[in-house]
């Protein structure tokens, strides 16, 4: 992505129920992911049964284009479901239409499937289908936690937006994700192929998600503005209902009780001398912990300025959750 001198005035942070409720419906056909949800996917499993996702799920294919009309970017860090799901009401059903083959064409057979053949023969009333599809999927698989999903979106982005008023713009780019770097007025994403794009004074929208991880997402083609979505920050403790550090005597048995404390704990990403201050442990015995925790497989170590913080891998997270 390269950036004019508009585009620097012009990034922000936003927030989007819509999207994570398109990712919600992507995640449960991708397991890949759902050892980070597992105990979402446990609570839902009764209500996602109930719920025709196949359109949806058409159009989504694992790579290439899904319809930017039915996640568009948002409107801010506050827009409501109800005000994104009128906007994908009002969609264009002949932009939508367009929309709706480009993703299908990426999906093998998807284009002349029953149910593909169906939403492009009348696009306005497959706008109106995969709308309420949509809110029919918002109710069941994410408004029950949106309290809680947006709690953490928003500490993610009041925590980035302390690191852009700290270090700029082009330092900030790369905390966000490994596969992300800056250079000079040049944003790269590493992705498989090549695209480039200009901003042409637009400026960039920055997104965390949950449902989204561990995924870097990129693009909307014009007249969207371009959004990078990259995974929220915290989510290893996204779905616990335990207390920080206590851990359940199964993992205290297989880890040692520090250890399983200090992976219990990560329920957000920390440093060792936090860990050591809600533990009430000596920091030099945690950054012990940490180092097997690390070489086990079950956390990494990111580095934010002059600090590491550490956050459960899926493998950790599963073990916790377990």
């Amino acid at each position: 992505m390269l950036f004019g001198d508009e585009d620097l005035l012009r990034c922000r942070f936003a927030l989007s129920p819509l999207w994570e409720t398109q990712e919600a419906v992507r995640t449960l056909g991708r397991p890949d992911r759902l050892g980070y949800h597992a105990a979402w996917l446990r609570r839902i499993r009764d209500a996602a049964g109930t719920l025709e996702l196949a359109p949806l799920r058409l159009l989504m294919p694992r790579r290439g284009h899904s319809p930017d009309f039915l996640g568009p970017p948002p409107i801010g860090p506050a827009a409501s479901f109800e005000e994104e799901i009128a906007a994908v009401r009002a969609a264009d059903p002949v932009a939508a239409r367009e929309d709706m083959a480009r993703a299908l064409a990426d999906t093998p057979g998807a284009l002349e499937s029953p149910v593909g053949r169906r939403l492009l023969a009348d696009p306005a009333r497959s706008v109106r289908e995969l709308a309420d599809l949509m809110e029919a999927a918002w109710h069941a698989l994410v408004e029950p936690d949106w309290l809680r999903l947006r709690a953490l979106l928003e500490a993610d982005v009041a925590f980035h937006s302390r690191r852009l008023a700290e270090v700029g713009l082009g330092r900030l780019l790369p905390e966000l994700d490994r596969r992300l770097s800056w250079n000079g007025r040049t944003l790269t994403i590493e992705w498989r192929g090549e695209h480039v794009r200009e901003l042409g004074g637009q400026g960039l929208v920055l997104m965390p998600s949950v449902f989204s991880w561990p995924d870097v997402v990129s693009g909307f083609d014009p007249p969207w503005q371009p959004t990078v979505v990259y995974p929220a920050r915290g989510i290893g403790g996204l779905w616990g209902e335990g207390a920080a550090g206590s851990a359940p005597e199964t993992l205290v048995r297989l880890l040692g009780r520090g250890r399983a404390a200090v992976l219990t704990a990560l329920d957000e990403p920390s440093t060792t001398t936090a860990l050591a201050h809600r533990l009430g442990l000596a920091p030099s015995s945690v950054s012990a912990h940490l180092t097997v925790l690390r070489d086990a497989g079950l956390l990494v170590g990111r580095r934010y300025g002059h600090q590491v913080h550490y956050e459960r891998t899926p493998l950790g997270m599963a073990l916790v959750g377990a």
